[in-house]
């Protein structure tokens, strides 16, 4: 998948299981897609929009942050711009998004570490100066992606069921958790 799509292929990895390869029609300004997973054996519906990422679409994806209850931020280890522009986008989010939104970093292409430019270290520095979880997918061979979704998914449902008195739902910690537990992000 060329950079300007990788959350579309991200997302049709997550609902469809599926790898797109050559074979995608671009994502023209807004898409949507939705996906029912049982977050704690409870149902939980996530809508989500792509918005492609592309600069010329960038002001159109104002109005969509104010909405947002989670922002996934993907960015390709094999191209430095799409890490770069990283800290644009977490400006944009702080500026329109609510104060609350979940937001998680990840380096896509995981499965391509011969063309590696973005180090794993890297996006670790930039996800822990924005306290803000992190981790690589892939969404050719589906890496991390269900445990990305995952994440988010229990993050949302915790704040939606929490109880004064409950403890605090730590999605950086559930995150570690489940890596170490599948050992699924081991790269060469």
């Amino acid at each position: 998948c060329p950079s300007s799509l990788m959350l579309t292929c991200v997302l049709v990895r997550f609902k469809d299981g599926a790898f797109l390869g050559g074979n995608f029609i671009a994502t023209v300004g807004i898409d949507f897609r939705n996906k029912v997973v049982d977050v704690d054996n409870l149902k939980v519906k996530l809508q989500i929009w792509d918005t492609a990422g592309q600069e010329r679409f960038r002001s159109v994806t104002h109005a969509y942050y104010r909405d947002a209850q989670a922002l996934l931020l993907i960015y390709d280890i094999t191209n430095k711009p799409s890490f770069d522009n990283i800290r644009a986008w977490l400006t944009e989010i702080h500026e329109y998004a609510q104060k609350d939104v979940v937001i998680m970093l990840l380096g896509n292409k995981s499965d391509m570490a011969a063309e590696r430019v973005v180090k794993t270290e890297e996006g670790e520095k930039l996800a822990k100066e924005c306290g803000i979880p992190f981790m690589e997918t892939s969404a050719k061979t589906g890496v991390n992606i269900e445990l990305a979704f995952q994440a988010v998914a229990k993050e949302l449902k915790h704040r939606a069921t929490q109880q004064p008195n409950d403890p605090k739902f730590k999605i950086h910690e559930y995150i570690d958790s489940q890596k170490h537990k599948s050992g699924c992000c081991k790269q060469a």
